[in-house]
């Protein structure tokens, strides 16, 4: 009947102030001219019941106004039967005209209608009955003159009526037309993503095939850009269905470093131009374990890391993960900032409304199609979440999410149990950084870690610097990037043999010489990485000083490799194709069962946190079907814990190696010459 409840608001109070007029005057004649006493009162307490139910808005809208317009005809009636009110008549029927047409009533029009007449009857009746009015030809004519008016009024506010309902009736066709059109869009967009999404999956496995026979850098661009449209083909995916309100939840565990890691995984990966720096803050406080929709969570940072980097060219981009514990588990917050080109007040609003592609020229001259806030904006208000923003044009951009996380695992997501004994060094050149915001984000980075982690951090900005650092403070760890390194790489490589774990960050491809005890760690550096090496996970505490391990002979070896995330796939298999190992894949615990079953494989590399099935259970899955065939593989879980004992209890489940995400080369030929001592079996 109305568009919304404000609106049906406003009619009722128009219409409830006409009736409380024509009851107060009913009240006020009653007492004047001494009609029946009881009457009065029962005429105020529907009064005053009607306000109660407006201002309560008691019950639904239609039974509110049967009881306005019910209570006003019965007092218009005894206002009309009394002799004196016999021209007055017309006055209050109109009134109550006028009340019925507000809130669309026009069956009261006719019961209005009908009840004048009646009155009018009723009064010539008395009239000639008590013989009190003498009917004269004025008399006469004021009495047609009102039947007249009443029915004009009433044949008036009728068509007025259907004049709006009319008009309701076509609005409400045009707009079914324009939501059966954008349905129909949708379901266009639906169907032709699923389309597409055969070809191109086509053209990623062909040209994975052809990549595993032989490395060409035409083909690998033909994937690269394979992979780009598939992204961008489940971005249609996902914005159809938050516009069509189909999106689904799961909920599952998942570690929040497994789940950094996999994103981080693909960083530069597919990029062969320059980037601005990426800085990863990951609270290490966080709890270890979470529930909720971790793969919406990973389509979230992810699309709002491709948002910062398409409109930033200088700088770099922070990305801050944190949380707040509250009764209820935790408010998970993600907060992305980068030095780009910013955004106006007008973009953020129309961001917030879902309205994709804010300026349509910046997408064309950046790339992309334009959905990704929108499907962030979209995912949040499903998880019932929030989303701010906070921009200003040509000063970079910040946008945090905040969404509620069951907590499985209270423990923090990192730890480091031997900080006591620990003293880092973070040796960072200020002035290799072109813009200040960059070095902010490195600053804010080493802190929290070394908050989070409770250990002792100094801070060096030359090489001089460093040196008494190192002497004086009896450093145990040193952090820093390629830079720093190549400033005096003899010097990195004494210190390190001599109980110094070094570690440099770097593009994915650098490496120093062969038998160095320098750990490399690929870009971006972050807690995860950190604490991994202050937790002993590069074995260099099981090497010679200054002798590194023999490169593992591993030709012909079959290896299977099983994640769910497939950036780790590409990763894997671009290192393992350096020991020229004939690798396959998986993407899922089911996959890796069924592929074990029917091909025979010297090594299994086992991602733990998978959907469905876990990689602990594949794993004894795998190994009770061996058992039974008499065949022997040897398993290692290949995951991103970095948790104190992770490798004791991979150890403890079963697996015969543990190697940690990202994977350091030092690990996996130290596992690898532990397990395969003599190459291939």
């Amino acid at each position: 009947m109305y568009d919304n409840n404000d609106g049906v608001s406003k009619v009722h109070n128009s219409a409830i102030m006409i009736i409380t007029v024509t009851c107060m005057v009913a009240i006020v004649e009653s007492l004047l001219h001494g009609w029946e006493f009881w009457v009065p009162p029962l005429i105020a307490g529907g009064l005053i019941a009607s306000w109660w139910f407006h201002l309560t808005q008691y019950s639904r809208p239609a039974f509110r106004e049967n009881f306005y317009l019910t209570l006003s005809t019965m007092v218009a009636f005894f206002h009309g039967v009394h002799e004196t009110s016999f021209f007055e008549i017309i006055v209050i029927s109109v009134l109550l005209m006028s009340a019925a047409t507000l809130m669309r009533r026009k069956e009261f029009l006719l019961i209005i209608l009908i009840e004048f007449y009646v009155l009018m009857t009723i009064q010539v009746i008395l009239v000639e009955y008590t013989g009190n009015t003498v009917f004269d030809s004025y008399s006469i004519s004021r009495i047609v003159l009102h039947c007249v008016a009443e029915f004009c009024v009433y044949r008036a506010l009728k068509s007025v009526l259907t004049g709006w309902n009319r008009t309701e009736a076509t609005l409400e066709k045009k707009k079914l037309e324009e939501d059966a059109e954008k349905t129909g869009m949708e379901d266009f967009l639906v169907n032709i993503s699923h389309e597409l999404r055969t070809p191109v999956n086509v053209i990623n496995g062909m040209t994975a095939l052809i990549l595993k026979k032989e490395d060409r850098e035409d083909v690998l661009s033909i994937k690269n850009a394979g992979i780009r449209l598939s992204h961008q083909i489940e971005d249609i995916q996902d914005y159809s269905e938050i516009q069509r309100g189909e999106v689904v939840l799961t909920n599952d565990k998942y570690m929040i470093t497994s789940l950094l890691n996999d994103i981080t995984a693909g960083y530069n990966l597919f990029s062969n131009v320059e980037r601005p720096e990426l800085v990863v803050d990951l609270d290490p406080t966080l709890p270890a374990m979470l529930k909720g929709d971790a793969k919406k969570i990973a389509k979230i940072i992810t699309l709002l890391l491709d948002n910062a980097f398409k409109f930033t060219r200088k700088g770099g981009v922070y990305l801050h993960i944190t949380g707040y514990k509250k009764d209820y588990g935790l408010n998970l917050v993600i907060e992305v900032t980068d030095t780009g080109i910013g955004m106006t007040k007008a973009d953020i609003e129309r961001l917030s409304k879902g309205r994709y592609q804010a300026n349509r020229k910046r997408n064309r001259s950046t790339g992309g199609i334009g959905l990704g806030l929108s499907i962030v904006y979209g995912f949040v208000r499903v998880m019932k979440g929030f989303v701010s923003v906070e921009s200003v044009k040509g000063s970079g951009t910040t946008v945090r999410v905040s969404i509620v996380q069951e907590v499985i695992n209270p423990s923090p997501c990192l730890y480091v149990p031997e900080r006591s004994s620990m003293n880092t060094a973070f040796y960072v050149m200020p002035e290799k950084y072109k813009a200040p915001a960059l070095k902010e984000f490195y600053n804010l980075m080493a802190i929290n870690m070394a908050t989070g982690l409770k250990i002792k951090l100094n801070s060096a900005t030359s090489l001089p610097e460093l040196k008494k650092l190192i002497t004086r403070e009896a450093i145990t760890h040193v952090f820093m990037g390629i830079e720093e390194y190549e400033q005096d790489p003899e010097y990195f490589e004494k210190v390190s043999r001599e109980g110094v774990t070094v570690t440099v960050s770097a593009p994915v491809g650098y490496s120093v010489r062969r038998g160095s005890s320098v750990v490399v760690m690929p870009k971006p550096l972050y807690g995860y990485q950190v604490a991994k090496v202050l937790n002993g996970d590069t074995d260099a505490s099981e090497l010679l000083p200054g002798a590194g391990e023999q490169k593992p002979e591993l030709d012909g070896l079959r290896a299977l490799v099983v994640d769910d995330e497939m950036l780790n796939l590409v990763v894997a298999k671009g290192l393992f194709k350096d020991y020229n190992m004939i690798v396959d894949t998986a993407e899922s615990g089911m996959e890796a069962i069924s592929k074990c079953d029917s091909n025979d494989y010297d090594v299994v590399f086992m991602d733990h946190m998978m959907p469905e099935m876990d990689g602990v259970e594949a794993m004894k899955r795998i190994r009770m079907a061996m058992e039974q065939s008499g065949k022997n593989i040897i398993i290692i879980a290949l995951t991103a814990n970095a948790l104190s004992g992770a490798r004791e209890m991979f150890m403890k489940e079963g697996f015969d190696g543990f190697i940690s995400k990202p994977i350091i080369i030092r690990d996996f030929e130290h596992v690898m010459n532990r397990l395969f001592p003599n190459g291939k079996t």
